[in-house]
């Protein structure tokens, strides 16, 4: 049983995987379909095609994530609810407004819930996490996921405003597209580890750390 367990446990790789593999997905269906040329219908057609592979892709990573990893965790699985149905709805209006507004979604109702559980004093980030930070007092588990809070909330801006200038009906949706890596991601690793010194002052241990920074919340993809 021990060794079983200790084959379920969690690798970063995976989780960038199981997090970034349905974007690559779409990012690779919709440049293959994408027109030369900048054209509406075409350019719409491209992105309904890359976000059903989008939706497929998700469920296949949330299915191999309880396989591999033994389990699901809640962002994943609201994650992936959100991609299958924002995705449904700009497969059914033709419209990849859905899409774009899918992390802004994620990100400000995160944010919403962690910053209202800091304020009724309760760590929601503690619970999704599963107290993976060993050593870490209940002051640093509030602090943590206010902090977490405010992020994804400027996310959630950051999001909107990419949206603004990059979208399909000024062909420039790969754009935003590529924006989910050469941004944000680099962004949320960057955030992730401004944490460690106040976690440090908070009782984190130290030797545990490398780990559990392999399990950062998603960035909403």
């Amino acid at each position: 049983m021990a060794n079983q367990a200790e084959n379920k446990k969690p690798s970063g790789w995976l989780n960038v995987l199981v997090d970034y593999g349905p974007l690559i997905v779409f990012l690779g269906v919709y440049k293959y379909y994408s027109p030369e040329e900048t054209e509406a219908v075409a350019e719409i057609a491209a992105v309904i095609k890359g976000t059903l592979a989008f939706m497929v892709a998700a469920v296949i990573a949330l299915a191999f994530s309880k396989w591999h990893l033994g389990k699901v965790s809640p962002m994943l699985w609201f994650s992936t609810a959100l991609i299958v149905g924002f995705g449904a709805l700009t497969i059914f209006f033709g419209d990849p407004t859905f899409v774009q507004l899918k992390p802004t979604i994620i990100y400000g109702l995160f944010g919403a819930a962690l910053l209202g559980g800091y304020w009724k004093g309760k760590a929601l980030l503690k619970i999704l996490l599963e107290a993976a930070f060993e050593g870490l007092s209940n002051e640093g588990w509030l602090k943590l996921s206010r902090n977490w809070g405010i992020f994804f909330f400027a996310l959630a801006a950051l999001n909107e405003g990419l949206r603004y200038f990059y979208n399909v009906e000024n062909g420039t949706f790969e754009t935003w597209l590529w924006a989910k890596f050469w941004v944000f991601m680099p962004l949320t690793f960057l955030f992730t580890f401004s944490q460690i010194p106040m976690l440090m002052r908070h009782g984190l241990d130290v030797e545990g750390t490398s780990e559990v920074l392999k399990d950062e919340p998603p960035t909403g993809s």
